[in-house]
């Protein structure tokens, strides 16, 4: 069948239209895809006429083709004429895009159901036709204010498998013909699709379909391609808010998997700002994963922690990437902390936490610098969190003393900073109210979060940590700098009160208490 030509590649999502090129998809037929658009513009009004009209022609081209192949099995030029009508039909129903209000009536006329079947259809080309419907239908811009119908149309698809179909489809697609390969993109768009309508569609499609082990066989790869690129993106969507998927991809050797993918770059850039974009989406993976405890256990035996240290050395773009990966590693895992200062990373994690972090057109963007900052407080705090007594302890305080206590000095620079970032945020908040728009507590202490208060805070409980040392030197500058300042250790304890009194029992009831606990012990020290 002679209809690879005519698959219409304007079913891109728009980031990617203007690439499709570079993906070998520029040999189209043009004659046939103008032939194509003629017959969708001679479709003036889309009414419920109109859809039925439509849905009668595809369904009686989709029963010939199905009898020709049942008919003469052995005999592929006894069924190829029914083949390039049945594309055509196809094709005619794109129209259906540009009248989402109608969704409703066409799941009850029974389209829907027979687009989804086509996913297995023998003909490779008449599957991703229907993979290209599918995603028109579900397009973001389509769909966009259109949210009961579109749930109606996402959960019709559901109801008839799709979820699996589109999986399967990924399985046997190549990777190495032009046209199959904007199919597999085409696929993987049309899941974001129907996470961004229903986002349970997230744990159903691990739950139901191989596409975690498609993602993870993908991502492996060592050549870079758009569809790599969008495997990354998914990967991080399936992951970002289901601890469900988070376990279960541990339990696929998923930890593993990604930090293959991220070593790629230990000691080299991407080449492009889509490959750039794929190592964060890798990274955004990583950090995802590393949320349940389990797989934090898997990450150090996995020597995450190394690698993340030696992508630090390398100070190549994946460097505040791999810092973040530790934090989230380390954050309520000592066995993590642990590992980081047996590995001798002290030294590359305070060489950060004193600004001498790397230079490129990234990083010297004020806000990367900012985050840079945020990550490695936090990194210094997991530390101290983890990390509570015997020669790692020792050796993690002895950081605050050398060069005469300048890394006291920095962090009496950050509090002073995150300070005033706060107060100016105070002062806004206040005014707001002055102009009688209310503003609950809750609302008021995120937006101050969002400030700066929460690294301010981290900030604290690592001043309490070092105060609580008992070390005569580290109190003695600390006391000099807040003098110096005009500031006592009330404005210290002031923080830390204000931590105490908003722990969430998001860990549970003990872990609040735990950490209210020492925070009330740094309190009452200073």
């Amino acid at each position: 069948m002679e209809t690879a030509g005519a698959r219409n590649h304007t079913s891109y999502p728009k980031r990617k239209r203007d690439e499709v090129a570079t993906n070998g998809t520029d040999n189209i037929d043009l004659a046939l895809l103008e032939a194509v658009e003629k017959s969708q513009k001679a479709v003036e009004v889309l009414d419920l006429r109109t859809v039925k009209k439509l849905s009668l022609a595809f369904e009686r081209r989709l029963r010939d083709n199905t009898e020709a192949r049942l008919k003469y099995p052995d005999q592929p030029d006894r069924f190829a004429d029914s083949e390039v009508e049945l594309h055509e039909e196809i094709q005619k129903l794109k129209v259906l895009a540009a009248g989402p209000d109608l969704y409703p009536d066409i799941v009850k006329l029974g389209v829907i159901s027979s687009v989804v079947d086509l996913l297995s259809h023998s003909n490779t080309d008449i599957a991703i036709d229907a993979v290209q419907l599918i995603q028109d239908l579900t397009d973001e811009d389509v769909l966009e204010d259109n949210d009961e119908p579109a749930r109606v149309l996402v959960d019709a698809l559901i109801e008839n498998n799709v979820l699996d179909l589109l999986v399967q489809n990924l399985h046997r697609l190549s990777e190495t013909d032009p046209d199959e390969m904007a199919a597999v993109y085409n696929t993987l768009a049309t899941i974001e699709n129907l996470i961004e309508v229903k986002p349970l569609v997230a744990e159903l499609v691990c739950e139901r379909t191989k596409l975690l082990k498609w993602l993870l066989g993908k991502i492996k790869v060592r050549d870079f391609d758009s569809n790599k690129q969008y495997a990354s993106e998914i990967l991080a969507i399936l992951l970002q808010n289901s601890t469900v998927n988070q376990r279960r991809l541990g339990q696929m050797n998923g930890v593993d998997v990604v930090l293959q993918a991220v070593a790629m770059y230990k000691s080299k850039d991407p080449k492009s700002p889509d490959e750039a974009e794929m190592v964060e989406n890798l990274f955004d993976s990583l950090c995802c994963l590393l949320m349940p405890l389990e797989n934090k256990e898997r990450f150090v035996k996995a020597e995450g922690v190394e690698l993340m240290i030696i992508i630090m050395k390398q100070k190549k773009s994946a460097y505040g990437s791999a810092i973040r990966a530790l934090d989230f590693a380390m954050t309520n895992y000592p066995p993590a902390c642990e590992r980081f200062v047996d590995v001798l990373g002290l030294k590359t994690a305070f060489a950060a936490f004193m600004g001498k972090i790397p230079l490129n057109k990234k990083n010297k963007k004020e806000r990367y610098q900012e985050e840079l900052e945020e990550r490695i407080v936090s990194l210094i705090a997991s530390l101290f969190g983890g990390i509570l007594r015997g020669t790692r302890k020792e050796r993690l305080l002895s950081k605050f003393v050398e060069n005469e206590c300048e890394k006291i000095d920095r962090l009496m620079e950050l509090f002073l900073r995150y300070s005033d970032r706060v107060k100016v945020e105070m002062e806004r908040l206040n005014q707001i109210e002055l102009e009688d728009l209310e503003m609950d507590e809750e609302e008021k202490y995120n937006r101050k979060l969002e400030s700066g208060l929460y690294t301010l805070q981290l900030i604290a409980v690592i001043l309490g940590h070092l105060w609580c040392s008992e070390h005569s030197q580290m109190r003695a500058r600390i006391e000099l700098l807040l003098k110096q300042q005009k500031l006592t250790r009330q404005d210290i304890k002031n923080i830390l009160q204000e931590y105490h009194d908003n722990i969430g029992d998001l860990d549970g009831p003990e872990e609040k208490e735990k950490t209210q606990g020492k925070i009330q012990k740094f309190i009452s020290a200073l």
